[in-house]
């Protein structure tokens, strides 16, 4: 699994916001071709964002499109499927038929362009009422999709709801997420980005609440906020050094003939190992990222 704990908006049309953006240490960079870019310029920041897939980057590398619906779209995948694009987030998704015809025109334009079949991640945003109450055949239908991400501006806005600091409005949207994505055998999804740039102490907070939920990782408006975004999403010294007991003490204990034992003074039993299993397997990922040059 590839680890995606911090994914960066860049907007599409700032040269050197791109370029500074593709050396940070996000886990991936967001090419922005639609909310950061005025309808106006959308058509001629495509040729930049193209051109911006054969640069060096240190983590992946997508492009956010217009949404399905819109008259960009389509436009913007001819532009920006080629070689050097790891994926395409598609805002707005809100029916299983939309990502299917997403993921039909990604398949064309990959053999148009000589790449595998399905190398083009396929990232769907669930940001409106709409599309929260199809997620289940939304992600039913998918074949490309390996993680879906959460967009709270714009759900918040859809369905009249204030965005607290304390984001407990969220909570159902982001239980209902988690829960869709797990039942239908994907990764864990991607949380929303938060708005206010000097309230580092929010930020931490609603990442925190995002992993709680089952989050993988959370989507940053600013380079700023990645390093705390990483740390969030990233299991702690001691998280990894009690996962690390967990495992050992129940492969002795197995030998045994044992299932149920303690360590730490706490109960173990097996869905206690199989999270000390996952937090160690997601340390491996993020460590073997980390080395890569």
């Amino acid at each position: 699994m590839e680890p995606l704990r911090s994914l960066l908006f860049a907007p599409g049309n700032h040269a050197r916001r791109v370029e500074k953006a593709l050396t940070l240490d996000a886990d991936a960079v967001i090419l922005d071709l639609e909310d950061a870019v005025a309808n106006t310029e959308k058509k001629a920041t495509r040729h930049l964002v193209a051109a911006a897939l054969e640069r060096p980057r240190r983590g992946l590398l997508y492009v956010r499109v217009n949404a399905f619906d819109t008259e960009f779209c389509y436009g913007d995948l001819l532009a920006v499927v080629r070689r050097g694009l790891d994926g395409i987030v598609l805002p707005k998704v809100e029916s299983a038929s939309a990502l299917a015809t997403a993921d039909w025109l990604l398949t064309q334009l990959e053999r148009e362009h000589g790449l595998e079949p399905r190398a083009i991640d396929l990232v769907p945003i669930i940001e409106t009422a709409r599309g929260l109450s199809q997620i289940d055949a939304i992600l039913a239908a998918q074949k490309r999709v390996k993680r879906v991400a959460f967009g709270a501006g714009d759900f918040t806005l859809d369905v009249a709801m204030v965005w607290s600091r304390e984001e407990s409005e969220l909570a159902p949207a982001r239980s209902q997420i988690a829960t869709a994505s797990r039942a239908a055998g994907i990764e864990a999804p991607l949380d929303t980005v938060w708005v206010d740039l000097k309230d580092e102490t929010g930020l931490e907070a609603s990442a925190q609440t995002a992993l709680r939920f089952g989050f993988q990782g959370k989507m940053c408006i600013h380079p700023g906020q990645i390093a705390a975004v990483n740390r969030v999403f990233t299991p702690s010294e001691e998280e990894i050094a009690h996962a690390a007991r967990v495992a050992a003490a129940f492969a002795r204990a197995e030998a045994e003939g044992s299932a149920a034992i303690e360590v730490d003074g706490k109960f173990v039993d097996y869905p206690i190992l199989y999270r000390a299993r996952r937090t160690l397997e997601r340390v491996a990922a993020i460590r073997a990222r980390e080395r890569r040059p």
